[in-house]
């Protein structure tokens, strides 16, 4: 819509049809920013045709650019999609309005003065070859409006102030998804607040399992069986309801939050890869949390290049498999009775095509014997964070393995299995993200309110209100790109760009939260006592497992270029 090259000014009371005009008509020249950016980066890192793999190692910091500018442009085309929603279904209140224009005053100068990508790099169109001209359609006025006016003091202060009228609604703002999803949201919400947030920070400054029966009791609610079809004893819900249900119990702890990750991962690989007979035997178990699996992939020395695993299978005369060689960072391998490991059939290979996935059965440990299975050895890496599970490294040493329980029966689509697996791992960790980040609003907005200084309260500052007024917008950007992504997964379609935009925004978004909200809490806050102190440390987390923000960037970049 046209404003006669005037500013409309956006403090709090901007006309709502004003306002969703403006974020309209800036979400195109962003998009052709992002066409722009990968034009130009195509005629660097495409040869002959192919995407060349040392192109991008020399171009490495404008492709990872790349990924972020892209992944910007979705925040802004799905925050103007929920806004249009909301007000088509007659839920865009003063608190979604000042979401969305604070949303894209901030993300528009971004883009124009410079994308974090963490904290000291950031990615600005020159480092992507574009000249100013490339910004020429950010001149309009709606977007110099938006730019200017979007994000002000006035608006992040009469947001907060919304925030502690309306601090007894699950999030802030509507979230736009359909009404069961925000039952289960209700219900796993009242969980995490009478079960888990009571205990979660003794457990961590203990390094303490999370308990048994807290595990029974998500057993009963249906955590692990939650999109696990109803044939094989699940529930068959949506991927969207196992964001919803990870973002409410991380956001009471990440361990409790993770526990669900596992039995996703491991009923993924069996659905998408195993044969019939390993369907029927072991997703109602897994359903039911009768078993619980973990996810026994990386190794010493190889991080993300899987192709370079070294552990060896080798099969014997009655079929069977003897597993040798060393894994590490297997989250809650001690008590649980399967692993779904990957390891190399094929000796003469070394790259992807010679790795084969085994459910593995073994006996669960304890703190004291956290490996009884003959043939399997191990121990705990102390960690700063993600304590409730706990995380291991071990070393096999034939131990056995059951022919039938090779994935598929088929060996050598080890690889080809796990890709399947990563679409939904990432969503679930982009949702785990939303959770750590609201609980790092949660703790600080209690603590602003409550802590005085100066004969009022840190909230009534602008510096510490401005702060949990952009935890707040960040938190619904990466909700939304995160149900956009599980959106496409629940609708058959390839996500694996949306997934990883998702996953990476949201790992940025937890550690900004955690650390702006340690930051509220001052000196306090670097005591352990503190709950803000084990949040930081369980949000740093977020940014590397599941793909480190650099490989994930890696991906999404490969994917736009192709």
């Amino acid at each position: 819509m046209a404003h006669d090259g005037q500013d409309l000014r956006l403090e709090t009371s901007v006309l709502l049809d004003d306002l969703l005009g403006l974020t309209d008509a800036a979400v195109a020249p962003a998009e052709a920013l992002l066409d722009q950016a990968r034009t130009a980066l195509r005629a660097e890192v495409v040869i002959d045709g192919r995407v060349s793999s040392s192109a991008v190692e020399a171009h490495q910091t404008a492709c990872h650019g790349l990924a972020w500018l892209a992944t910007y442009v979705e925040s802004l085309r799905q925050m103007h999609g929920w806004a249009t929603r909301l007000k088509d279904d007659g839920k865009f209140g003063e608190v979604e309005q000042l979401i969305l224009q604070i949303g894209f005053g901030e993300y528009l100068n971004h883009l124009v003065g410079g994308i974090p990508m963490n904290q000291s790099e950031f990615v600005r169109m020159s480092d992507l070859g574009l000249g100013a001209d490339a910004l020429a359609g950010f001149q309009a006025s709606e977007i110099r409006t938006l730019m200017a006016h979007g994000n002000t003091q006035a608006a992040r202060t009469r947001l907060v102030e919304l925030m502690r009228e309306r601090a007894a609604e699950i999030t802030v703002g509507a979230s736009g998804l359909d009404d069961e999803l925000e039952m289960i949201r209700e219900q796993f919400r009242r969980f995490s607040v009478d079960k888990v947030e009571p205990h979660a920070h003794e457990w961590h400054l203990k390094d303490e399992l999370i308990p048994m029966e807290i595990i029974e009791d998500l057993a009963e609610m249906g955590v692990f069986g939650l999109t696990i079809p109803e044939e094989f004893g699940g529930f068959g819900l949506s991927k969207a309801s196992m964001c919803v249900v990870s973002e409410e119990l991380s956001r009471g702890y990440i361990g409790v939050g993770s526990l669900g990750t596992r039995s996703e991962i491991a009923a993924e690989l069996i659905i998408a890869g195993g044969t019939q007979e390993q369907k029927e035997n072991w997703l109602p178990k897994l359903a039911s949390a009768e078993i619980l699996p973990t996810a026994v992939f990386t190794e010493p020395n190889t991080g993300s290049d899987l192709g370079a695993l070294r552990t060896r299978a080798v099969k014997d005369d009655n079929g069977d498999y003897k597993i040798t060689g060393n894994k590490t960072w297997i989250t809650h391998a001690s008590r649980t009775q399967i692993m779904t490991l990957l390891a190399r059939t094929d000796a003469g290979s070394d790259n992807y095509k010679g790795l084969s996935m085994f459910i593995a059965e073994k006996t669960p440990g304890d703190c004291a014997e956290p490996f009884p299975t003959e043939g399997m050895t191990g121990g705990e890496i102390e960690v700063l964070g993600y304590r409730g599970m706990k995380e291991y490294e071990i070393a096999f040493d034939g131990f056995h393995v059951d022919g039938k329980n090779l994935l598929g029966g088929i060996e050598g689509k080890g690889f080809a299995q796990l890709m399947e697996t990563f679409e939904s791992a990432r969503i679930q960790t982009a949702a785990r993200a939303v959770g750590v980040a609201q609980s790092a609003l949660d703790i600080s907005m209690r603590y602003a309110i409550d802590r005085k200084q100066f004969g009022k309260s840190l909230i009534e500052f602008p510096r510490v209100s401005g702060k949990l007024a952009m935890m707040a917008v960040e938190i619904m950007i990466a909700r939304q790109l995160t149900y956009f992504s599980a959106w496409e997964k629940d609708n058959g379609r390839r996500c694996d760009l949306e997934a990883g935009m998702a996953k990476l925004l949201g790992a940025r978004v937890a550690w900004a939260a955690a650390d702006n909200g340690l930051q509220v809490h001052g000196g306090n806050g670097f005591a352990l006592e503190y709950s803000i102190s084990r949040v930081l440390c369980d949000a740093r987390i977020l940014n590397i497992f599941e793909g480190a923000a650099e490989i994930q960037a890696q991906v999404i970049a490969r994917r736009l270029l192709g």
